[in-house]
C-alpha cells in the first residue's frame, strides 16, 4: 500500500533508520526534529549517528527525493512517534517528550490519519496519546473514546532493533502491533507491510506496550544473574569466563557473559517502567535492575585495587559506549565508571574510537586519546577494557601484552 506521505517524529537512533528504510521503499517520508543541526545534516545526505550502512542509504534516499527533514510539522497520512522516554529522578517514566510530539503534530493531523507510537512506554501510554490529541483537536474523534468510528487511528508498535544492526533488523524482525481498536491495528498493519518482512503480530495496545517492557526486563534479569555471579566468582578467585563456558556445556543452560553494568536507552530503563506501575509485585524485576545498577561500583573498586597494587594514579579505560561498535553513550555504565575514577583522584584517559569528543559530564581532567597513542605509550598505567569494540579486538595481540583488567570479555573472546 502506498501512503502519500509518512512523517517520522524524532530523528535519533530509531527515527532516522526507520525513516530511511521506509524511504528506500520509494515512499515520501518527512522527518521532524527539534534540532536544526540534525535537519541540516539529513538534508545534506549526511548522518549524525554511527550505524553501519545508514550513511550510504541516507545519501541515496535524500538524493532521490524520498527523504527530507524539517523542524516544522507537515500534513501526512501516517505519523510515527520515535522520541525518547527517559527516567525521572524517582525512576518513573518521563512522558513529556511524547506529549510534546503530540502537541507538534496536532495542528496538522486530519480525518483518516494514523498515529503510531514506537517509543518504549508504560502500559496505557497509547491511550494517553489518543487523549492528548483529542484535547488538542476537539474537531476530530479519537479511538480511546470513540472506538471503531474514530476519525483518527492510534496504535502502538515497539521498535525491537539492535543498535549496529538497525537497517537489517527493521526489515527482518517480527513486528508487534497493538491498536487501540481492531481498525487501528488493521491500518497500522498495512503501514508496516511496506517494509517489514518478518511476521506481523496483532494484539491490543496494552499488550504491545507490555511486550516491549517484558522483553527488556527478561534480558536485564539474565544479565543481572551473570553480573552477580561474576562478583561471587571474584570473591572465591574463580575465573568467571571459564565458569560460564563450562556451565554452558549443559544442554539447557545458556548463561550470558558479564559486563561492567547495563546501558542503553532500553534494558537499563524499561524495567523501571514496570516497577513504577507495579512496585509491590515487580520484586524480581526491581532486584535485577538494582544488581545491574550496582555493578559499576564493583568495577571501580576492582580498578582502584589494581591501581594501588601497581602504585599508579594513571588509568586508561577502553570504551565508554553502552555496547560494542556504536557511538551511543546513553545510560552507559562505563561513563559512570570513568567519572567516579576521576573523582577519586586518578588520571583517567579514555579510548573510544566512535566519538570525537567526550560528553560534557566527563569534562575536566579526563582526556580522550587514540588507541594508537595508548599502544605506543609504555608508561605504567592500569588498562581496563569496558567495551569490546572491534578496534580493540583487532589489536588484541598488542593489548594482551599489557596487564589488562577485563570487564567485557575482550581478552577471552
Amino acid at each position: 500500500m502506498n501512503f502519500s506521505k509518512i512523517s517520522i517524529v524524532g530523528l535519533g537512533y530509531i527515527g532516522l533508520p526507520t525513516a530511511t528504510v521506509i524511504a528506500s521503499r520509494k515512499q515520501q517520508v518527512v522527518g521532524i526534529d527539534i534540532s536544526q543541526k540534525i535537519v541540516n545534516h539529513i538534508n545534506n545526505g549526511e548522518i549524525h549517528i554511527v550505524e553501519p550502512g545508514l550513511d550510504t542509504l541516507v545519501k541515496s534516499v535524500v538524493e532521490d527525493g524520498y527523504l527530507r527533514a524539517t523542524t516544522v510539522p507537515e500534513a501526512a497520512e501516517v505519523f510515527v512517534i520515535t522520541v525518547p522516554t527517559p527516567l525521572k529522578s524517582d525512576m518513573s517514566p518521563d512522558l513529556s517528550y511524547i506529549e510534546s510530539a503530540c502537541q507538534t503534530i496536532a495542528p496538522v493531523i486530519k480525518k483518516g490519519d494514523l498515529i503510531i507510537l514506537e517509543s518504549t512506554s508504560p502500559v496505557g501510554t497509547t491511550e494517553q496519546v489518543s487523549a492528548w490529541l483529542d484535547k488538542l483537536r476537539e474537531d476530530l474523534t479519537f479511538p480511546h473514546n470513540s472506538g471503531e468510528s474514530s476519525d483518527v487511528r492510534v496504535a502502538y508498535s515497539p521498535e525491537r532493533i539492535l543498535p549496529g544492526h538497525a537497517i537489517n533488523e527493521l526489515v527482518s524482525n517480527d513486528r508487534i502491533i497493538g491498536g487501540i481498536t481492531p481498525k487501528c491495528s488493521e491500518l497500522c498493519e498495512k503501514f508496516y507491510e511496506i517494509f517489514v518482512e518478518g511476521d506481523i503480530r496483532i494484539t491490543n495496545s496494552r499488550v504491545a506496550e507490555m511486550s516491549k517492557l517484558s522483553e527488556n526486563a527478561f534480558r536485564d534479569a539474565n544479565i543481572a544473574f551473570v553480573n552477580e555471579l561474576s562478583i561471587i566468582c571474584d570473591k572465591f578467585g574463580i575465573d568467571v569466563a571459564e565458569l560460564v563456558k563450562l556451565a554452558n556445556s549443559h544442554p539447557r543452560v545458556n548463561i550470558l557473559n558479564p559486563g561492567p553494568g547495563v546501558g542503553g536507552h532500553c534494558i537499563s530503563v524499561d524495567p523501571w517502567f514496570i516497577v513504577s506501575q507495579s512496585p509491590n509485585e515487580a520484586r524480581l524485576i526491581r532486584t535485577a535492575r538494582e544488581v545491574n545498577d550496582d555493578k559499576p561500583k564493583f568495577v571501580v573498586n576492582t580498578i582502584k585495587k589494581k591501581a594501588d597494587d601497581m602504585n599508579t594514579k594513571d588509568i586508561v579505560c577502553l570504551g565508554i559506549a553502552f555496547k560494542a561498535d556504536i557511538d551511543d553513550l546513553r545510560e552507559s555504565p562505563s561513563i559512570e565508571i570513568v567519572k567516579k575514577l576521576s573523582e577519586l583522584g586518578y588520571n583517567v584517559q579514555v579510548v573510544e574510537p566512535n566519538i570525537t569528543e567526550l560528553p560534557k559530564k566527563l569534562n575536566g581532567g579526563i582526556s580522550l586519546i587514540s588507541l594508537q597513542k595508548m599502544l605506543e605509550n609504555s608508561d605504567k598505567k592500569v588498562i581496563t577494557s569496558l567495551v569490546a569494540h572491534k578496534e580493540f579486538k583487532e589489536s588484541a595481540e598488542q593489548l594482551l601484552q599489557r596487564d589488562i583488567v577485563d570487564f567485557c570479555g575482550l581478552t577471552t573472546s
